[in-house]
This record gives C-alpha cells, structure tokens and sequence, in this order.
C-alpha cells in the first residue's frame, strides 16, 4: 500500500496461517480507485471455497483477508464510476477483467484472467488495498475481501440490487447460489417438464433444486447422504430424494425416470460421484461440474457408453452468469416465493466466524451468513 494513500480503519477477519482460524483484526483500507467503489458491509456469506482456501487447498497467498459473497452499501465512488453511486445496495461477486476474448463474448465467468483477479490475494496488477502495522495484507479475494467492516470492489463487480429486498440475505446470491442456479438456468439450460438430479444437497444443489422448480422442470431429485439435507431438499422442490448410503443412487435414478435424467449437476467434488452424476444419465443427457475439487484430481468413465449414448459433461463456472443480470432475476423469483433461498441460510454475528465455519463444514448449517453490519 502506497504511504501516501489516505486509508480507512476497519475490522477484518484475516487468515495468517494454513488452515485458519480466522482472526479479527484492525487493519487500514487504501481509499477506492478510479475504476472502485467501497462498500460498508452488511453481511457476508460463508462458501466452502473460503475454506479450502483457508485450508490452502488452493495455495493463496496469506495472510489474507477472505469472503466473496458481500451485501452492503456503496460508501463511496471512484471518478470513473458510472454503474452505482453513495447509498445503493449492492451484492459483490467474482471479479473478471472486462477484456479478454470471453468477457468480450459476454461470458465474464470465464474470463481468461480469472485466478489473476479472483485468487492471486492482490488485484491483477499485484497491488492491495489491505495494511496492519506491519505491512500489506493479501486483499481482493474474488476482488472483494469482504470479511471486513468495509471492502473496495471494482465497478464490474458491484451488483445494484433493489433496496426492498433483504440486503443482509442477499451476499450469497454473489457466489454460492448464483453457481447452483446458474448451472440449471444459463448453463445446462433445463426446461419445462424436463428431469434433472442435483448429486450432493448443500447450498450450490439445493439451490440448483429451486432452480430447476422454477423454471418447470417436472422430476427433481436431490442425492445426498445426510436425511435432513434431503428433507429440506424436498421443501424447496425437489420431487424425489436419494439417499446414498442406503441405495444406489444410479440405479434409483434410472428407476424414477425410465432410464436416465436429461441433465445432472455433481456438486461435491468426490471423483467416484462424479461418475455417479454421468452414469445417471440418459440418452443425450448432459452433466455440469460445479464442484471445487484439488487441482489435478482426474474422473474415470466409460467411454464406449459415453459414447454411445451421447453424453456431454460440461465445466461450470460461477453458474455462466452475467451477475448484473441473473442476480437480480434470482432476487424478483425471490421476492415472488418462487426462490426461497433464505430457507438455506442461518446468520452469524461477526465475532463468530469459527463458528460459521465449522458448522458449514460439520453440515450443521447449510448456508452461514455473516453479520458485520447494519443497513
């Protein structure tokens, strides 16, 4: 951080050391950019990629400041911002860089330059925001860092969200949700009266769940091996539950639907489901892979099946959404009952982020969101 940039104080909950815990602590932020907007944070959702980033699973610098599902309110402007001004509500989510063949295309979720704005613990130009007395902090996660008091973000990502939604629910629209969602509605594109099974119960499939009921699809199923997950699975939409440790989950999907879903989604990361979430598939169905699994961990299959029966496995990124789009969309099927993603969620005061952390993990909570603020 430049000694002559004006700085405010905040409280954040940093990481210093492989597999956490997460600090709180008073550090100083570097005052928006041209290009930037700093948000006062309401509150943060908790996805489990904060955790195997903690974990080091995914070797980020430390120590970091983490979070990337931030609701707050726009406290300040860069000179060049046109997309928000001081007052609006707004959710944070991944960062890309506006100019790259994708982001070009439309398709910010994969920008070419996504880890260098989203995981490299610095903006893409290798400078932070963050300081304690020491020195820097490792800042800009997904470009936000939004398990602070207050965050700088960057313009293109800063999502404007109406004010009569419930901004302190609404962080995880950014992230976990949005992917979940965004896999059955932009992504593998499920329709009305199609089927469709979510392999793994958690935020992103439940979510994936209350997609695929909104948009009319008319045989839902949630795998999972925890009953309550599947409970709640079938209270947000999903027409059949599965538990695999009782039976064989490819085997009870075939048997619902005939011989096989139209479109799968594997949320777990777990090679052997993955095979269960493609080997469920009927003629010419189609798999999305969302889970966040270690670098370099491989997936078998068949190929002579696959094959034959036209199959397709799609990579999915951030659900291929447009936030400024599909999170506002996901928030009217919202406000309309038709997405009740609060049923997901559990709040968290700030000063009980372990806490969050290992209930996410323990799968006591589904969804932990934050609170660090006040509207």
């Amino acid at each position: 951080m430049p000694r002559s940039a004006s700085t405010n104080a905040v409280t954040a909950a940093v990481v210093r050391q492989k597999g956490g815990p997460f600090v709180i602590e008073k550090l100083r932020l570097e005052e928006p950019r041209a290009d930037e907007v700093l948000v006062r944070i309401v509150a943060t959702g908790m996805c489990h990629t904060d955790m195997v980033v903690r974990d080091q699973v995914y070797p980020v610098p430390q120590p970091i400041v983490l979070g990337h599902e931030g609701a707050g309110v726009v406290e300040k402007v860069g000179p060049s911002v046109v997309k928000v001004r001081p007052g609006d509500h707004v959710v944070l989510t991944f960062m890309s860089c506006g100019r790259c063949r994708m982001c070009a295309q439309g398709r910010p979720a994969n920008c070419e330059n996504f880890n260098a704005h989203n995981f490299s613990g610095a903006r893409a130009d290798g400078t932070g925001s963050l300081a304690d007395e020491h020195g820097p902090i490792h800042d800009h996660f997904f470009g936000q860092s939004s398990f602070s008091t207050f965050a700088v973000a960057n313009e293109r990502n800063v999502v404007k969200v109406p004010k009569e939604a419930p901004l302190e629910l609404l962080g995880p629209l950014g992230c976990g949700i949005q992917t979940g969602a965004g896999a059955v509605m932009n992504a593998l594109k499920v329709g009305h009266g199609d089927s469709f099974a979510a392999f793994g119960a958690g935020a992103v499939g439940l979510s994936a769940v209350m997609a695929a009921r909104a948009i009319g699809a008319t045989t839902i199923i949630a795998v999972d091996v925890v009953p309550a997950r599947l409970a709640l699975a079938r209270d947000v939409g999903a027409t059949h539950a599965v538990d695999a440790r009782k039976r064989d989950p490819i085997a009870a999907i075939r048997e619902i639907t005939g011989g096989g879903v139209q479109f799968s989604l594997e949320t777990t990361a777990i090679p052997e489901v993955v095979r269960q979430a493609i080997d469920s598939l009927g003629v010419r169905g189609t798999c999305g892979i969302v889970g966040a699994a270690p670098p370099a961990t491989e997936i078998n299959i068949d190929v002579t099946e696959f094959m034959q029966m036209s199959k397709t496995v799609y990579g999915i990124i951030e659900g291929d959404s447009v936030p400024d789009i599909f999170i506002p969309t996901l928030i009217d099927l919202f406000l309309q009952g038709r997405f009740p993603f609060d049923k997901l969620t559990k709040m968290y005061p700030f000063e009980q982020i372990n806490d969050a952390a290992s209930d996410s993990e323990h799968g006591l909570t589904v969804k932990p969101i934050i609170r660090i603020g006040t509207i």
